[in-house]
């Protein structure tokens, strides 16, 4: 049987890296955009073109009440694509992020921090377990920011903090069904992600470098590989784990 991943946020950076390695892996795998369908279908053209099999879907994981309507366009989807109606592994993956001082942090920033990283991922399992098959695997993303505390990213680590004790009452909840949670939480990696500071400011990438064991920043690639690592490879008995995956950030 086919083995299949649905993927949050999948159109690029990690959520890009993600895709390719398990398909890399003999996974197929359906990736979710926001707006940017162009760079959806160039995933999923990249993945075929190496003899993979990937569907692109559109999904604003803000909006919960879309969500049912997900689900049923993804059964559909799968049965197309796959023959099958259930899928094997989940990562909610989708965020952006942000810098702010909390107490100069507004309300409503707060309240869509909230929506997109805690919220969604929250009500979205919630209606694609149905989908989701017994054994299955899912891979909630966090950030090395909810161990180690940097002034101006506490509304971010917050919410973070949070995807943590919800992957652990996730995994409490579905071991009966075979199902593990885990989140995985990347440090600071060369993305577009939170304007692309880490990738294009040589001092501040210099900076965490030099913080980091491993004496760089992370790529991509550090971390689609250490998610298809844990989804594919033989982990099942993993569960209910925080695991950092970021060189060695002030450790």
């Amino acid at each position: 049987m086919n083995r299949i991943a649905v993927i949050t946020g999948g159109s690029r950076g990690l959520g890009r890296s993600m895709a390719l390695h398990l398909a890399e892996q003999g996974v197929g795998v359906v990736l979710t955009y926001r707006g940017n369908g162009g760079a959806a279908d160039e995933v999923v053209h990249e993945i075929e073109s190496k003899g993979g099999r990937a569907v692109a879907m559109q999904l604003d994981t803000t909006d919960a009440e879309t969500f049912t309507g997900f689900a049923e366009k993804l059964e559909v989807s799968l049965r197309q694509t796959w023959g099958r109606g259930s899928f094997d592994y989940l990562v909610n993956n989708a965020g952006f992020g942000y810098y702010g001082a909390v107490a100069e942090t507004p309300a409503a920033d707060l309240d869509a921090l909230y929506s997109v990283h805690v919220r969604g991922p929250f009500l979205l399992t919630q209606a694609l377990l149905p989908l989701m098959a017994d054994g299955g695997k899912i891979a909630m993303i966090s950030s090395g920011l909810a161990r180690f505390a940097l002034p101006g990213y506490g509304a971010y680590a917050m919410m973070k903090g949070a995807v943590e004790v919800l992957a652990r009452y996730l995994a409490k909840e579905l071991g009966p069904r075979g199902i593990s949670v885990n989140a995985i939480a990347p440090g600071a990696i060369e993305t577009d992600f939170g304007g692309g500071a880490v990738r294009d400011n040589p001092e501040v990438n210099q900076m965490i470098a030099s913080t980091t064991a491993m004496g760089r920043v992370g790529l991509p690639d550090d971390i689609g590989g250490s998610v298809a690592a844990l989804l594919a490879g033989d982990t099942h008995w993993m569960t209910g784990q925080r695991i950092e995956v970021s060189g060695g950030q002030l450790l």
